[in-house]
Order: structure tokens, then C-alpha cells, then sequence
């Protein structure tokens, strides 16, 4: 072993803290799973690729000249069938396979000082810090739960059930539900004993929600599901008060108070968590043709899937549609370019936004399988545990395993690019100017009839959809509603209407006029559609459809032309000028410097804690007293990308609910000043205080503010083809599951590109031609359209 940096570097195991990067190189998505195998880095566990065109790993070396790394390699073993548990399962658990029950590993030390010359890993030197690499948790597994679980709990409602008088149920009773003739997916009321069906459950499980309407009518909270009853005393218990499972410890003797026995009874239904285990791991759109034959599977450049992290498919589904328009390609895909030079790639937006092109773009991850790869999956799909974990490390959300909303994600990476762009210098170069428009808002006064014209610019719209609901055919129905046209939703979202104003020209409180269009149109339009209702405070999806013609999409009508001849102009003080300039609260301001802190920082709380509640304000101020801008006067060109204007009534309209104005702001802020969908991220967000900074917005500056372009382009005509969507199944847009349709030029059989565009179903890793499309498009939740 005549290797000279033996002498020179002293290695250490990882501490706990420190992330081991094993899972895939910090610059590509090679993986131990590749020919070569993948270095990790014995200096500061940094992982990196042998790839023969790529060789990151030398890179990394000739960077931080940290000679030695342990090449790791990994075959599967031949998988095992998922055996399922008749027991009750008391936390909702995917559990984790170890490394040795999935892959064969090999492992070897070499010395890149040395040209990669292999060293006896069983030397002093090694010894320890190889254990510590081959035991630490990957990075990946610390960015996120390796085995996600959720503790199901008794609460106050299962722990003091009021019975009434005791009886025996009849066993016909127990044969179908109250109020139908459902006899399966059975819910016992444990307080008055009546029985009803439940909701609909994944994998077809009936369900008509007499339950639910029982506990509507009686308000008793607690029912048991008769199906999952085991002899060990344990089964579904549902508490309708708390809408969550729940266990019941004095369960035996509430269901011996209707006479039903648990040591006679057997368990002959699947519980609500195995059913929602198996709705995680094998929850599908559609993966057949109407006529019932399998969709085709794609494979090449731009055919990549996505795995699935766990409740990861909304990332997903949005890098599927945001890498498949040109401008991403073609600011993020560079071949024959060396990446960034950084030390911590895993940590650089720019690395990973790269990264992530290479990987969806270049094809090398989506091959066709071959009889020589066995289980080897790592030419089917990639794992986007690293970016993941870098754009959701600050935000209190996007950080966790839970489910999210697609269209707040997307909202989030846009501005967190536009905040890197900034931080890097690199503004020239933002690609979310693609989206970016200035809308234009018509104010005109009932009194006098004069006019203000005020701009914003956006980077996307949030367009209400009509509800009309169709007569039921039964009772037990669920709820169908008329389809309504993308036209007439464009039309609810510009049309004129009513607001209270008091006009600053003549003084007069009649209200006014209000009325928003397109003042320019951007390259991408990106549409959400709004299909909720607020039904007892909590946001219900309602599956409205929308058609969306087939032809391109004209927005001219929409266009803003702004003062016309004639029109008389409020005076530029009275409408979008200095009145629109923040000013802070005068009273507040007084209060806080009576306290001693500075003006400046006093109106970078009330700026920042919606000008009106002094206490949320000096909290605001201690929070912040450690900022290395603080006493920086308050400037508003900082603001980042699109702004947001909040009306004041909005902020009062919230605050009517319960919630504080520092609540009411953050969730406007959030969903581009929407009043129903900042309820709907109010009710999504319940831990959110609406006091943890914003660090996409503080202290970014937009391109357009600094260069004093205007985005967009205000020639007509403006048309537009539907490129992609993002589509949802689930009654919440934080559960369920998420895909992506997005419309492409299809290779033919030889693997060569052709000018055939046809659309591509992107469902986690799989990538498929075709699909339900043109019924998923009337279900669409966000929509992307090019400007032709």
C-alpha cells in the first residue's frame, strides 16, 4: 500500500448530524446501482459519480483535494412479496427494508491522488470512518422519515363515551346499514347503536356516508367499524368531533353494552390504515386505453419518471410540466458544460435545478428494460430526495413528507428561483420571466365616474369556477354538477363588479366599478382553477368540469387598453400613486418608539405584520432584533417578483373567522390576495402563526424592477395552446395523489423523434403515452399554456 496522503490526511467517522451522500451523486442521479458504482467522499462524505463522460467524483477531488472515497456498488436481491398483516396495525407506518434485505453491496477505498488506486479498506486508517459510511443514515433518509408514521390515539370523546340504555342488537341489524342495504363497511354508533355505512374507501369499498349523516343529525361523536373487530380486542374506532381515527381502551365493554362479543368476533374487513397504506403504495390513474388496452410505456430524453418519495407526487407534477417547456431546457440543460464549481453541490439551487434538467432530459435514466437488468431499477425513474430536501428546507410545509398542494409548490419554486437569480446575480438569466404579466385594474367611481387605472404584475391567475349542481336522482346520490366552459370561468374572473370605495376625487361612499385584465400577455399562461367550496369552514373540492377547447385559446377580449378618450382621471394622489404608498400606522409607530426601538425598524414591522396590531408588530421586532439589515431604511424596490396587493377588507373579512391579521396577511400573501384560497391554506396551515419569515420575499429584488422591463408582450393577437396540467384525484388538494399530462412530440418506433405531438401521462415513474386525458382536462387543478 504505497499510497503518500496516507501520512498527510487524519479521517473521522460522520458525526450524526453530518449527511453521508450515498444514495445518488450530488451532480447527476448515478447511483452505487450504476456499473462504476459511487464514491463517497471519506473527508467530508460528499457523493460522487464514475462516470465515464462525467467522473464527478475527480471533480469533487480536484476541488477539495480530499484524496480517499469508498466506491460503493449494490446489486438487488431478488424482492420479496409484501405479506399483509391480519393484526391491527396501530401506527400508519411504511416499514423500511434494510440495505442488506434489498441490495448485495460491494465496497473499495481508493486514493484519487493516486489515479484511483484501491487501498486495503481494512487499514487503521479506514476502518472506522468505512463502518460510519456504511451504517450512517443517507442523506436522503435524514431529509425525510425513512418509515413515515402516524400515532393513532385515544381522545377525550373515545375516553368518556356516553351510552345509552343497554340492548341487543338483533341480528338483522347487524346485517346492512339503517338507512340502505349496504352490508359491508358497517360503522356501530358506540352511543346509541345504530348503524350506518361509511364513506367511499379506496379499492372499491362501498359507501353511502349514513355514518357521517347519523353523527350530522345526533352528534354522537364515536362509532366502531363492525368489519375490523379482532378477538385481541382492537379495531377501527372513529371519532367524527376530532375527523380523525381514534383507539378506544374501554372498547370491549362498549361493544358488550350492545351485547357483541369481541372474543367471538373476527376481523373480515381491511382497516382504514391498511386501506390507506394500500391506497399510497398502489393508488393509479388510469394506466389502460378506453378500449381496455395497457398504455404504452415511453422511455428516452424528456420520458423520465419521478419516484415517489412518499406523498412526493406533487413535486413531481410540477417538474414533469415546468422542465417539459423549452425555456427550462434551455436554461438548465447543459450536456457538454462542467456543473458549477462548488464544495457543497448538494446545497447550490443552481446544481440542483441542473441536476434535476440532466435528469429528466437527457434520457440517461430511461431506458427499456433489458432480460440482463433483473430488479435493477435504476433505468426507470429517479429519486428527487436532494432537491426536495434543499427547496423545502426553509419552509415549514414543503419540508415534511406530508402531501401538499401542487399549485402553493410551484407558486414557492418560482419565487425561490427568482430569490437564488438575485442572491447569485444571475437575473438576467431568471426563467420565470416566462410567466410574468402585468394585469390592469379599471376603478371607476358610481358618483363622479372618473377612473384609475392601477398595474400588477403577475405570474399567474386563479380563475373561479361556476358551480351548478344537477337535479339528484336519489337521495344517496353524490353530488354532479353542469360543465362549464374555460371561456366562462376567464369571464367570472374579468368581469366588472360592485366594491365599496370611498372616492378621494369627490368624497362620495356609492362604491365603484372594478374590473381586471391583461395589460400584457406572458410566453406561459399558468391557470388554477378554483373548484372549492367552504362547507362548515373546511374547503371542499368539487369536481365541476371544465372544457377547455381543443382549439387555441384567444385572449384578446381580455386585453386592458387602459385610459380611453374621454374618461376623466382621478388625480394621480387619489388613486394608484402616493395612496397606494405604504404608510405606517401613525398610532403604532408611536407606541413602538415610545418603547425605544428605532423608526426604521418600527416600520419594517408594521410593513411586515399588516399595519394594524402593535402586539404582532413588537413581536415581529424581537424576532428580527439580530438581522443584519434591520436598522436599513424600509425599501419597498426590494420587494421580490410579483406583487400582491391585500385589501385591507380582505384582512378584515379573515379576521371576522378567528384569525389574527398576521394570519390573514401570510395566507394572502400566499394565494395572491384569493379571500377563498387563503381560507383554504388557513385551514391547511393550523400551526402556522403567520409570524416565520418569508425568505423567499424579503430582501429580493424582481429584474423587471431593475431593468424596467416590462413583462410581457402586449401585441395582439394573444393565443394560446394547452401544453400541460397537473391533475388531482382525492377530496383535498393536501391528500390524494397527483399526476401530470403534458403534450409532446412522440419518438417512433426506432427511438426517433418525430413531429407527432400526442400527450404523456407522467404518474410518478411511470411515463406512459396517452391516457384519460380528455377527461382529465375537464378535472385539470393547474393548467399550462403557450403563447403560439
Amino acid at each position: 500500500m504505497n499510497c503518500p496522503h496516507l501520512s498527510e490526511v487524519v479521517l473521522s467517522p460522520p458525526k450524526v448530524s453530518q449527511r453521508v451522500y450515498k444514495d445518488d451523486c450530488t451532480q447527476c442521479f448515478d447511483s452505487p446501482d450504476q456499473p462504476w458504482g459511487l464514491d463517497v467522499c471519506l473527508s467530508c462524505f460528499n457523493g460522487g459519480c464514475e462516470s465515464p463522460d462525467r467522473n464527478h467524483s475527480r471533480v469533487h477531488y480536484l476541488l477539495s483535494q480530499h484524496p480517499f472515497v469508498l466506491n460503493i456498488k449494490r446489486r438487488p436481491n431478488p424482492k420479496k412479496q409484501r405479506e399483509e398483516s391480519p393484526a391491527k396495525i396501530a401506527k400508519l407506518h411504511i416499514p423500511a427494508e434494510s440495505e442488506d434485505d434489498k441490495y448485495e453491496v460491494f465496497t473499495v477505498v481508493k486514493c484519487l491522488g493516486c489515479n484511483g488506486l484501491e487501498l486495503d479498506k481494512g487499514h487503521p486508517a479506514f476502518t472506522e470512518v468505512v463502518d460510519g459510511v456504511m451504517n450512517a443514515l443517507s442523506a436522503s433518509k435524514q431529509s425525510e422519515v425513512k418509515a413515515w408514521e402516524e400515532e393513532i390515539t385515544p381522545c377525550e370523546h373515545t375516553l368518556c363515551v356516553e351510552q345509552s340504555e343497554s340492548k341487543i342488537l338483533a341480528d338483522q341489524e347487524l346485517a346492512h346499514c339503517s338507512q340502505c342495504e349496504l352490508n359491508e363497511n358497517l360503522w356501530l354508533c358506540l352511543q346509541c347503536g345504530n348503524l350506518g355505512c361509511g364513506r367511499q374507501q379506496f379499492g372499491g369499498v362501498g359507501g353511502n356516508s349514513h355514518g357521517l349523516a347519523h353523527y350530522e343529525q345526533t352528534l354522537h361523536p364515536v362509532s366502531v367499524k363492525l368489519g375490523s373487530i379482532t378477538p385481541d380486542g382492537t379495531a377501527d374506532v372513529y371519532c367524527y368531533i376530532c375527523n380523525e381515527e381514534r383507539t378506544d381502551p374501554n372498547l370491549a365493554e362498549h361493544l358488550l353494552h350492545w351485547g357483541i362479543k369481541i372474543s367471538e368476533r373476527q376481523k373480515v374487513e381491511k382497516s382504514l390504515v391498511e386501506l390507506q397504506l394500500e391506497q399510497n403504495m398502489k393508488w393509479e390513474f388510469s394506466m389502460t386505453t378506453e378500449t381496455g388496452e395497457e398504455l404504452t410505456p415511453l422511455y428516452g430524453p424528456g420520458f423520465t419518471g419521478l419516484k415517489n418519495l412518499g406523498n412526493s407526487c406533487y413535486l413531481a407534477s410540477v417538474l414533469q410540466c415546468l422542465f417539459s417547456l423549452p425555456e427550462f431546457g434551455t436554461r438548465y440543460y447543459h450536456e457538454a458544460e462542467e456543473m458549477p464549481l462548488t464544495l457543497d453541490p448538494a446545497n447550490d439551487l443552481e446544481t440542483q435545478m441542473r441536476k434535476m434538467a440532466d435528469g429528466l432530459l437527457s434520457g440517461r435514466y430511461s431506458c427499456p428494460p433489458t432480460p440482463s437488468d433483473g430488479d435493477a431499477d435504476w433505468r426507470h425513474g429517479i429519486a428527487p430526495s436532494m432537491f426536495k430536501a434543499l427547496v423545502g428546507r426553509n419552509h415549514v410545509e414543503f419540508s415534511t413528507m406530508r402531501q401538499q398542494d401542487a399549485f402553493e409548490f410551484l407558486l414557492y419554486l418560482i419565487q425561490t428561483i427568482q430569490r437564488s437569480n438575485k442572491q447569485q446575480k444571475t437575473g438576467e438569466n431568471d426563467v420565470t420571466k416566462v410567466f410574468r404579466f402585468v394585469s390592469e385594474q379599471r376603478l371607476q367611481c358610481l358618483s363622479c365616474e372618473r377612473v384609475s387605472y392601477k398595474t400588477d404584475v403577475q405570474d399567474n391567475i386563479s380563475i373561479p369556477v361556476p358551480v351548478r349542481r344537477l337535479p339528484k336522482e336519489s337521495q344517496e346520490a353524490s353530488d354532479k354538477f353542469d360543465n362549464v366552459t374555460f371561456k366562462e370561468c376567464l369571464d367570472v374572473y374579468t368581469k366588472t363588479e360592485i366594491i365599496e370605495y370611498k372616492c378621494g376625487s369627490c368624497g362620495s361612499n356609492e362604491g365603484a366599478s372594478k374590473r381586471t385584465g391583461f395589460k400584457t400577455f406572458p410566453d406561459v399562461l399558468v391557470v388554477n382553477a378554483r373548484r372549492f367550496e367552504i362547507v362548515n369552514w373546511v374547503p371542499t373540492k368539487l369536481d365541476v368540469p371544465v372544457i377547455v377547447p381543443t382549439e387555441p385559446l384567444e385572449l384578446d377580449e381580455y386585453f386592458s387598453k387602459g385610459p380611453i378618450e374621454g374618461e376623466i382621471l382621478m388625480p394621480e394622489d387619489d388613486t394608484t400613486g402616493e395612496s397606494n404608498k405604504f404608510i405606517p400606522n401613525e398610532g403604532i409607530m408611536s407606541v413602538l418608539e415610545g418603547m425605544g426601538f428605532p423608526s426604521a425598524r418600527c416600520a419594517k414591522a408594521l410593513y411586515n405584520t399588516g399595519n394594524s396590531d402593535p402586539d404582532s408588530a413588537m413581536n415581529w421586532l424581537f424576532q428580527h432584533m439580530d438581522d443584519p439589515d434591520i436598522d436599513e431604511p424600509l425599501d419597498l424596490e426590494l420587494d421580490t417578483g410579483p406583487a400582491v396587493s391585500i385589501d385591507e377588507s380582505s384582512i378584515s373579512m379573515l379576521a371576522d373567522m378567528g384569525f389574527t391579521s398576521l394570519q390573514a396577511k401570510k395566507s394572502l400573501k400566499e394565494t395572491g390576495g384569493d379571500v377563498e384560497r387563503a381560507v383554504e391554506w388557513l385551514f391547511s396551515h393550523p400551526d402556522d402563526d403567520g409570524t416565520a419569515i418569508d425568505v423567499v420575499a424579503e430582501g429580493v429584488a424582481s429584474d423587471d424592477h431593475e431593468s424596467h422591463v416590462t413583462p410581457g408582450s402586449d401585441i395582439l393577437p394573444a393565443k394560446y395552446n394547452l401544453q400541460s396540467i397537473i391533475c388531482h384525484k382525492g377530496g383535498s388538494v393536501h391528500a390524494g395523489h397527483y399526476v401530470a399530462f403534458v403534450k409532446k412530440n412522440i419518438p417512433n418506433e426506432d427511438g426517433k423523434t418525430t413531429e407527432q405531438r400526442d400527450w404523456v401521462l407522467y404518474n410518478d415513474e411511470k411515463v406512459l403515452k396517452g391516457g384519460e386525458v380528455e377527461e382529465m382536462k375537464k378535472f385539470a387543478y393547474v393548467y399550462f399554456f403557450e403563447r403560439i
